[in-house]
């Protein structure tokens, strides 16, 4: 299934501006406000409860004061959880987000998620390549594909390790924002449902690169939704379609990535699915990243 309506989000302690992480991340601007930690709490509690309002499993774990993770609210970029029970740890760039992978998430999962296997692709920080979840890949779970722009976060030897190892076949390419420079996370770009592709074909510059992923997704039967560089800068590429527990299908975004939307773009989404949208400039602007990042989806088999 490419939606699941459980989903993990960590709950932030000492959210901010992570300066490890913006070497490479275009899309994070320090704010000039102190109380940003506060404000990304309050974006946070909100978004939870517009998603279970609207059907949604979601699992909250607090984080922990330390060891101190300021992008701990960005859980998709170290772990995935996969239907035939595989967990996957993932290779991080900066050093302060490898502390991220901490115990307590995985046995809160553990206590209702039944887990087999754990793929831990961590060795390669040894090596100085990685591969940062599914932030890096966004993953046709369906169809078996992982779509990857490659950057300084993403490297093609991980990203066929994870595709050796989890059955999927790697789509990779390179795709550069409006200032020509790399994407960080492929999640900015593209995001896949079941029966569509949001994704900003200007982005990828290579001309056959271009046409083999529009190709390749063709050929799985989704449907093609494009986006422009000025709203993918407006995380409108940074999107998730979930679940409901009455197996209702919903896209998830932020309300920046709705605003920048044309009236034909959410008329084509929604014939579709229902869209679901919650505020979340403070996370965006110090974090870079939107509302797909802050999701990770537990397609886990359950303990009954």
């Amino acid at each position: 299934m490419q939606t699941t309506d459980n989903i993990l989000m960590i709950r932030p302690v000492q959210f901010g501006y992570n300066a490890q992480t913006a070497v490479n991340n275009a899309f994070q601007v320090a704010g000039d406000d102190g109380n940003v930690q506060n404000k990304a709490l309050d974006e946070f509690d909100t978004f939870v409860k517009v998603l279970r309002s609207n059907g949604v499993s979601v699992t909250v774990v607090e984080d922990t004061p330390k060891p101190h993770t300021p992008d701990s609210i960005f859980p998709n970029n170290w772990i995935s959880f996969h239907s035939n029970g595989s967990v996957v740890l993932y290779p991080m760039y900066a050093e302060n987000r490898r502390l991220e992978r901490k115990q307590n998430v995985l046995e809160t999962i553990s206590e209702n998620f039944a887990i087999e296997r754990i793929i831990d692709l961590t060795h390669y920080e040894d090596d100085n390549i990685f591969l940062e979840g599914t932030g890096s890949m966004v993953l046709d779970r369906d169809k078996r594909i992982a779509y990857a722009c490659i950057s300084a976060r993403t490297d093609k030897k991980v990203l066929e390790d994870f595709c050796d190892q989890a059955t999927y076949q790697p789509e990779a390419f390179e795709a550069v924002d409006k200032n020509r420079q790399p994407i960080y996370h492929t999640n900015v770009m593209m995001c896949v449902g079941d029966k569509y592709v949001v994704i900003c074909l200007d982005s990828i510059h290579i001309t056959s690169e271009r046409d083999h992923v529009i190709n390749t997704i063709k050929h799985t039967g989704k449907e093609i939704v494009d986006i422009t560089l000025d709203q993918m800068n407006h995380f409108a590429g940074n999107m998730l379609q979930v679940a409901t527990n009455k197996g209702e299908k919903l896209l998830v975004m932020s309300t920046q990535a709705y605003e920048s939307l044309t009236e034909q773009q959410i008329k084509k989404l929604t014939s579709f699915n229902r869209i679901v949208h919650s505020s979340l400039n403070t996370i965006e602007k110090n974090g870079g990243g939107s509302a797909r990042c802050m999701m990770a989806e537990i397609h886990l088999p359950t303990i009954e």
